[in-house]
């Protein structure tokens, strides 16, 4: 099935600039029982809370939709958001994962975020609905 003007109709930010916001746009999925999908963000950045130094991570983000897919430029710009946030890896993966229920309300969800070495020691942390 194709996708119709009805699945776009609440989208504001896709063909549109937009401002990062801490918000996620979805669409209707047409294949509720039968699929996964997984996004994948290879140039997450944000800061170390304390010393405001730069860490940069993957993210994967894996999720069994219910009645909606979260749109992908929605979720770029909702990363981005945390640029210039001091937040703990473990933290991180609890806030998207948290977030991501609220606004996309799939079946499930798992977020793995994968940080790069920094002080010898690099760190991947999994929050699961």
């Amino acid at each position: 099935m194709p996708t119709t003007k009805q699945d776009l109709s609440s989208l504001t930010k896709l063909g549109r600039y937009s401002k990062p916001s801490r918000t996620l746009e979805v669409f209707p999925s047409h294949g509720v029982k039968s699929m996964e999908v997984t996004l994948h963000c290879n140039e997450f950045t944000c800061v170390c809370p304390l010393t405001g130094q730069p860490d940069f991570a993957t993210i994967d983000i894996t999720y069994v939709p219910n009645k909606f897919i979260v749109e992908s430029k929605s979720m770029k710009l909702y990363l981005e958001t945390y640029r210039n946030v001091g937040i703990f890896h473990e933290h991180l993966a609890v806030d998207i994962g948290k977030d991501f229920l609220k606004f996309v309300k799939p079946k499930s969800v798992s977020v793995t975020v994968r940080f790069n070495v920094r002080g010898g020691i690099a760190i991947d942390a999994v929050w699961r609905s």
